[in-house]
């Protein structure tokens, strides 16, 4: 399919740069049988029936957005090179991919200082793209905790180009089920939920579980291409534990739905589930691309929020939801003052 076939005019204003709050104040247009309606975060129970089952990622976003000093192997008369980098891809212990500015002027062998000295890194594999391996000299074990110290909160690049970072982000960024660290990206879904709406799903007696997959920066990656047929997709790391695939498989067999709460969980198990739709246990990568003409396996509801144009996951509601109802959905929601991105508010889609 064509690249093109996905875009749309997004005005800068519907671009949100703080979440409301409380966060379960956030609008939900409700997408079902090609017709949309408003409605908000808080009243998500009422579209949900006892029984099912709601999935989250409980992935933690590590502070990965650095500022970079390079030393070179080869010194130019220009002397130090002050970048930027964004850590996106664990490859080891002590070994990180990032995405990098100025890479052009970088070259293997090169040291990279971080938060003044406190920690540096060498480049030990260039790829295209600005890509680059960084291995950190630092003791195993230990290079979170400096993260914690020397990053900052890897805010999208939409929210980050208008603003900066502070520590509010610290906060806002992160979802209520943050446990496992590895992310570079927030869940961005989950990011709607409280304890009171938490609560709000106990009381109907509607399932509640977790997996794990850890949100690449590739997801903000526009694409180089113009056929969605040559786009290769990041991969990004995730798990589906035995229970879950069990309690899935369960929920299916007992007539209840599986609600996704946003793309990564939906992309991790229709990753785990095969064509019988058996959903199993998963560990490792996953770089499924879902476009227009997937068949879905697992997810009957998908809870999201609204998604840049021409982007990977815009086309993944669109294969969920149907093309034409997706761009109707889109239109109506900028019309009517839906705030997008990261920050944004929630649509809840129901499977065409």
């Amino acid at each position: 399919m064509r690249v093109d076939d996905f875009d749309f005019e997004l005005p800068e204003d519907r671009i949100a740069l703080r979440p409301v709050a409380p966060r379960h104040a956030a609008k939900q247009l409700i997408v079902r049988d090609g017709h949309v309606r408003d409605d908000c975060v808080e009243n998500l129970v009422d579209h949900l029936d006892a029984g099912d089952l709601i999935v989250f990622n409980d992935t933690k976003v590590i502070p990965s957005y650095l500022l970079a000093t390079r030393r070179s192997v080869n010194p130019t008369p220009q002397g130090d090179l002050h970048t930027e980098c964004n850590l996106h891809k664990r490859d080891s212990p002590l070994a990180w991919w990032a995405f990098i500015k100025k890479s052009k002027r970088l070259h293997l062998g090169d040291v990279l200082s971080f938060g003044e000295g406190r920690v540096t890194a060498t480049i030990t594999e260039k790829r295209d793209g600005g890509e680059v391996l960084l291995t950190f000299d630092v003791a195993a074990g230990t290079l979170e905790s400096v993260l914690a110290e020397i990053g900052l909160m890897p805010l999208p690049p939409y929210i980050a180009s208008k603003r900066a970072v502070d520590d509010k982000d610290k906060e806002d960024y992160q979802t209520l089920f943050a446990r496992k660290e590895g992310a570079v990206a927030a869940p961005t879904a989950s990011l709607h939920f409280t304890e009171e709406l938490l609560a709000k799903l106990a009381d109907k007696q509607i399932q509640t579980a977790y997996l794990t997959l850890h949100v690449g920066a590739g997801t903000f990656l526009p694409m180089k291409v113009d056929d969605t047929k040559d786009h290769v997709m990041h991969a990004e790391w995730g798990v589906v534990s035995p229970d879950l695939a069990a309690q899935i498989n369960a929920t299916h067999r007992n007539g209840k739905r599986v609600i996704a709460v946003g793309t990564t969980v939906l992309r991790l198990l229709e990753s785990a589930t095969d064509e019988q739709g058996v959903t199993h246990p998963f560990s490792g990568d996953t770089s499924i691309f879902i476009t227009p003409g997937y068949h879905f396996r697992c997810v009957d509801l998908l809870m999201t929020n609204f998604h840049l144009p021409k982007s990977t996951l815009f086309m993944l509601v669109c294969a969920f939801a149907g093309m034409e109802t997706m761009k109707s959905a889109y239109e109506y929601a900028i019309t009517h003052g839906y705030r997008f991105y990261s920050y944004g508010d929630s649509s809840l889609l129901f499977r065409q």
